[in-house]
C-alpha cells in the first residue's frame, strides 16, 4: 500500500478499540465478503448491513484491490463513523501474481486471519459468514468457525463484463454450502432455488423518509439542474453495460426541449463512447444523500435498461426509490420490472414506445399510477425486509444446531 494509506491505518490504531466499542447487547457477529466497495454506491449491501449493525458487529471485507506494486498483499481496517459496529477491511494485492488463483485464495485467508488476531481479536468468533462475492467461497467457507453461511445474491455476476471464468463454478459451491440464500430478483430466486432449497426472494426495499424529501417544498434543487429549461427526464444509478445508450440518444433526439439527466458513476464503459447531445447531461456520481434533491427536479424517472444478459435477472433498487418521490416512471421491459412493478411503471417494449410513454408522462402524468407507487413503497421498507432476513438466519442456525445435536446423540447411543 502507499505510505499515506498505511500511515493512516497505523495512526488510527490508538483509538481503534474505542471506535469499535460494543454498542449495547449484540447478537452473533457477521463477516461479509463483498465484490463491491463500501464507500462506492450506496445500495443493497449497505442498506441491509447498516440496519443489521444495530444488533450485530459487522466486518465488511472488500474484494482484493489489484495494484502495481512488488509489495506483498496487505490490509487496512477502517471504522465507519456513522455506524460504530461496522469495520471495513480493505486489501491490496500485487498485479504480478493476481492470476495465480490458489495463491490469491491463500493470501485472502491469511490476511483475514491476521486481522482477526489484531484489534478485532475475539470480536468475530463463531460468526455468520455473509457472501456477495462467490469468488470468496474457497478461502473462507468452512474455515472461519462460522455458525452459518448466508449468500445474498443481488446480481447474476457471471453475466457481467469481465467476470472471471471460474465464477460459475464457485457460485455453485457457495449455493451448495449456504445455509440460507436470499435473491434480489424473482427470476433469480427461481434459478438459485434449483441448487439450494432454502432460497428466498427479497427484492428491493426503500427508505421512504429519505426519498420522500423529493416531495417537500423546502428541499432545494441541486445547482446543476436547477436552471435547466424544459422538462427533465432523469436517471440515477450506475452507468454500465446495463444501460441502453441507443435509447438515451433517441430520447434526446425525440425532443430538443427535453433534458436527459444521468446521475451516477460509470464503470466498465468508456466515457468517450457515451452519446453526446446538448440536452444530455452526464453528471457523474453523487452521494446517496443528494439523490432525493435530484429526483425532485425530474419530471419523469427513467429506467432505460438494455435487454441483455446483464439485465436478465436484475430487480432495480431505484424502482421503489423513484416511487417514493411520487414521480411517473418509464422503464424498458426487463423481466423483474414486468413481474413486480407493472401496475405502477410504464413498461415499453420498444424504443418508440418508451419515447411515447415519456411524452405522455411529461404532458399528463398518470396520478393513479403515482399513488399506487407511493403505497407500494410504503409496503416495502428496508427495515421490514431486514427483520425477515434475520428470522431466516436464526431459523437456519437453529436447524444446523439441531442437526449437530442429533448427530451427537446418535454417536453417544452407538458408543454405549
Amino acid at each position: 500500500m502507499s505510505p499515506s494509506y498505511t500511515d493512516g491505518i497505523v495512526s488510527s490504531m490508538s483509538s481503534f478499540e474505542k471506535k469499535q466499542a460494543q454498542q449495547g447487547n449484540l447478537s452473533y457477529p457477521i463477516i461479509v465478503h463483498s465484490h463491491l466497495r463500501w464507500d462506492w454506491v450506496w445500495q443493497r449491501p449497505q442498506q441491509f448491513l447498516s440496519r443489521l449493525s444495530k444488533r450485530h458487529r459487522i466486518l465488511f471485507v472488500e474484494g482484493p484491490q489489484v495494484v502495481e506494486t512488488n509489495e506483498p498483499p496487505c490490509f487496512g481496517l477502517h471504522p465507519v463513523a456513522e455506524y460504530p459496529n461496522i469495520t471495513v477491511m480493505k486489501t491490496e494485492f500485487p498485479a504480478s501474481r493476481f492470476q495465480d488463483g490458489e495463491w490469491v485464495d491463500a493470501q485472502r485467508h491469511k490476511l483475514l486471519k491476521e486481522a482477526l488476531q489484531g484489534p478485532l481479536a475475539h470480536k468475530f468468533e463463531n460468526p455468520v459468514q455473509w457472501f456477495y462475492d462467490p469468488m470468496a467461497v474457497k478461502p473462507f467457507v468452512g474455515k472461519m468457525d462460522e455458525i452459518a453461511v448466508v449468500y445474498d445474491c443481488m446480481d447474476e455476476l457471471a453475466k457481467f463484463k469481465f467476470a472471471p471464468p471460474e465464477l460459475i463454478g464457485r457460485e455453485r459451491e457457495l449455493l451448495a454450502a449456504a445455509d440460507v440464500v436470499f435473491a434480489g430478483g424473482r427470476k433469480m430466486a427461481e434459478s438459485k432455488s434449483r441448487h439450494n432449497d432454502n432460497c428466498h426472494f427479497y427484492g428491493c426495499g426503500v427508505d421512504i423518509e429519505h426519498f420522500g424529501k423529493a416531495r417537500l417544498n423546502d428541499t432545494p434543487l441541486p445547482y446543476d439542474v436547477a436552471n435547466l429549461n424544459g422538462p427533465i427526464l432523469g436517471y440515477f444509478g450506475v452507468v454500465d453495460e446495463r444501460m441502453d445508450y441507443e435509447l438515451v440518444a433517441k430520447l434526446a433526439d425525440a425532443n430538443p426541449r427535453w433534458n436527459i439527466v444521468i446521475v451516477g458513476p460509470h464503470t466498465k464503459v468508456d466515457p468517450e463512447t457515451l452519446p453526446r447531445r446538448d440536452n444530455i447531461h452526464w453528471l457523474g456520481g453523487r452521494n446517496y444523500e443528494q439523490l432525493p434533491a435530484y429526483t425532485k427536479a425530474f419530471d419523469v424517472c427513467l429506467m432505460p435498461f438494455a435487454l441483455n444478459e446483464a439485465t436478465e435477472y436484475i430487480n432495480p433498487t431505484k424502482a421503489l426509490e423513484y416511487m417514493a418521490t411520487a414521480k411517473p416512471i418509464v422503464s424498458s421491459a426487463v423481466p423483474d420490472v414486468v413481474s413486480n412493478f407493472k401496475p405502477v411503471v410504464k413498461i415499453a417494449d420498444s424504443h418508440e414506445e418508451f419515447i411515447q410513454f415519456c411524452h405522455r408522462a411529461v404532458m399528463q402524468p398518470d396520478q393513479v399510477a403515482v399513488e399506487r407507487g407511493l403505497k407500494m413503497a410504503e409496503n416495502n421498507t428496508w427495515d421490514a425486509i431486514v427483520a425477515k432476513l434475520e428470522k431466516h438466519i436464526e431459523e437456519a442456525i437453529e436447524a444446523k444446531e439441531a442437526k449437530v445435536e442429533g448427530a451427537d446423540k446418535r454417536v453417544a447411543v452407538s458408543a454405549a
